[in-house]
């Protein structure tokens, strides 16, 4: 069985302003950017029976704003393989209220984090009260790191090793950095070794097969692929898209004398049970 944990919900275009849409665009090189989620279209490109972490997002900086109750009807329709996450913007003024409508009164089960997206670091002293909350409710957090097309969103809030005084003082919260913290995954493995309670996605990465290669060469040397966890970032791309590209790899240095990554080790990682890891009920 497949564990995609990482998955978008949002109403298109209404979650989005228009400078974020026209951005969008410009990193596509003006092609127009459809963003629209369909529940159907994530099911026919996926495994059968794949279960699925959802989230929506909070960043009012970059423009991105999702309802956490959007989350939860979406979630609703299939309660038996989705598992939906709430978001807050901790730059907000009312963001703990909304953490705990998300958690207590909607039932989503983690939190979805943007730091580069709304402007702030996740050592930031103003999370105490998220990192305190999460560890006694027993909330995995995954959090956004890596690059974007997005300009007003800082990059020195992307950085993985910004997690590492935070999971120092609450080893006991299940960390998750999206998207192997690309073009920064050298500094996203050495965050994930150092921690236990610290893993990372895979999502958003197959389509640049040479640097995938190369990240997940440095997760082979490192040791560390048991602390990887299998996403999609749908819609951006799919399950199934995201599996073959992964398979696919190896293909790349055939016929040369660089080194394989491990076939097993990468079926183990898309099948990896991402939910148990992750204490999702």
């Amino acid at each position: 069985m497949i564990t995609d944990i990482h998955s978008h919900t949002w109403p298109f275009p209404d979650a989005f302003d228009d400078e974020f849409m026209r951005q969008a665009s410009a990193a596509k090189a003006g092609a127009v950017v459809d963003l629209t989620i369909r529940l159907e279209d994530y099911r026919n490109t996926a495994p059968q029976g794949t279960r699925t972490v959802v989230f929506g997002g909070k960043a009012r900086l970059s423009g991105l704003w999702v309802d956490d109750n959007y989350v939860a009807e979406y979630v609703a329709k299939d309660s038996e393989h989705l598992r939906g996450f709430l978001s807050i913007d901790p730059t907000q003024s009312d963001w703990e209220r909304e953490m705990r409508h998300g958690h207590e009164e909607l039932g989503l089960c983690g939190v979805k984090l943007l730091p580069m997206y709304a402007g702030f670091g996740v050592d930031d002293e103003r999370l105490e009260p998220l990192w305190k909350y999460v560890q006694q409710k027993s909330l995995p957090v995954l959090l956004h790191t890596g690059t974007t097309f997005i300009r007003q969103a800082p990059l020195k809030y992307t950085l993985p090793r910004l997690i590492d005084p935070v999971a120092t003082r609450y080893p006991e919260i299940r960390f998750v950095l999206a998207h192997l913290s690309h073009p920064y995954e050298g500094e996203c493995v050495a965050t994930i070794r150092k921690h236990p309670n610290v893993y990372s996605d895979i999502s958003a990465l197959h389509y640049r097969p040479w640097q995938l290669y190369n990240s997940l060469m440095l997760v082979q040397e490192y040791g560390v692929w048991d602390k990887l966890l299998f996403g999609s970032d749908y819609p951006f791309t799919t399950v199934n898209d995201s599996i073959a590209g992964l398979q696919k790899l190896n293909t790349m240095v055939e016929g040369t004398n660089l080194p394989r990554l491990d076939d097993q080790k990468i079926e183990q990682l898309i099948h990896r049970d991402g939910f148990e890891i992750l204490g999702i009920r």
